[in-house]
């Protein structure tokens, strides 16, 4: 249809023109109000799946004694399981406020559908995950998405492991990739409406609409924390952030034992600070009209995608902020197009080993 992928002439890229020129999800991405990016957006924000998934919950604790919350998706009256021996494990990893949507279960749903083993990543504190140290995860610190991506291929060492992100959370993922180049375990990502300049992004600031349910989620999510927080950072300034930076400011900049600039914060938290070691192919979905991200002459890094033999921008003049829906109810057509995009590439990298003889590695 009207979408585009950007990306540097390979084998890889011309066998992904041809998948997803063929899949039916791109020939469909219609809605009835398509020039509405702001309903797009509340939409996704706030509609519940349809069904409700059932979750399994597991938590895992890290050196720091700390924890992270794995929650394995089931299916809707409990079919399926995360004990099985699926070909793909698919890591779900929400937007940096930790919002679990209804968009990211129902592509968690979509997923189980068609064989994966779905299981959403829940930072420190976040989503119900207790809070057992005065340490919240910074915004492109991929350190306990480190310890997960080990331990779920420890528990699936046979499936190969994928990783698709959602709106600000994609800044953990892409900084993980480029930290760990060659060594992330992962065969492929996906990015669904990223944010790749985290500083520009928060100086920026956001639409209300977007903004202030965010920012209500966190204060929520951080009140029950307010005692051992204490220790760490002044509370009573946190909880009275006015916008999403105030509040990364309040955590991670003015702490009371190792205070640190804004600027020396980005340094180490900026989404593509090692973009140029990342060696794992990353499809990143993006809208044209996306009113979260900002426009694309400023928001997208356009030369990386011309530049990097892993990076594919698929590029949709409307779809708002992780909406891209469909006429049927529920329904996302980006969903599609990334599980497509899962498929093609395990496609392609078994040709690749039928052509050279290779081995499936272990």
């Amino acid at each position: 249809g009207c979408c585009r992928l950007l990306c540097k002439p390979s084998a890889l890229a011309q066998h992904l023109v041809q998948s997803l020129g063929r899949s039916a999800a791109l020939r469909g991405g219609h809605w009835l109000w398509p020039r509405w990016p702001w309903l797009q957006m509340l939409r996704q924000l706030l509609q519940p799946p349809e069904p409700e998934p059932v979750v399994a919950r597991e938590l895992l604790q890290l050196p720091d004694t700390g924890l992270v919350a794995l929650d394995w998706l089931v299916g809707p009256r409990g079919a399926g399981g995360s004990g099985g021996s699926p070909s793909s494990v698919l890591l779900l990893i929400p937007n940096a406020a930790g919002k679990v949507t209804g968009g990211l279960r129902q592509l968690g749903l979509r997923a189980l559908e068609r064989g994966f083993i779905p299981v959403i990543f829940n930072r420190r504190g976040h989503n119900g995950c207790p809070l057992t140290t005065p340490r919240l995860q910074p915004f492109g610190d991929p350190a306990d998405l480190r310890e997960a991506v080990t331990y779920l291929c420890c528990r699936h060492p046979a499936a190969s492991l994928l990783a698709v992100s959602e709106g600000s959370g994609s800044g953990l993922l892409l900084a993980y990739l480029g930290e760990s180049g060659s060594s992330s375990r992962l065969a492929a990502a996906a990015c669904i409406s990223p944010i790749f300049r985290g500083r520009e992004w928060f100086e920026a600031g956001m639409p209300w609409l977007y903004e202030w349910p965010l920012l209500l989620h966190l204060k929520r999510g951080l009140s029950r924390y307010s005692r051992s927080l204490a220790e760490v950072v002044d509370v009573d300034g946190l909880l009275g952030s006015r916008s999403l930076r105030e509040l990364e400011e309040a955590l991670f900049c003015r702490t009371k034992s190792r205070p640190t600039s804004w600027e020396s914060y980005w340094e180490r938290n900026e989404p593509l600070r090692d973009a140029d070691e990342a060696a794992v192919p990353v499809l990143c979905l993006c809208s044209a009209d996306d009113p979260v991200r900002g426009p694309p002459a400023r928001s997208l890094p356009l030369e990386l995608f011309r530049s990097s033999p892993y990076f594919f921008l698929l590029l949709t003049p409307r779809g708002g902020h992780c909406g891209f829906p469909q006429r049927r109810p529920g329904r996302c057509w980006g969903h599609e197009a990334v599980l497509e995009y899962f498929r093609a590439m395990a496609e392609f990298m078994r040709q690749e080993e039928r052509r050279k003889g290779l081995p499936r590695p272990r």
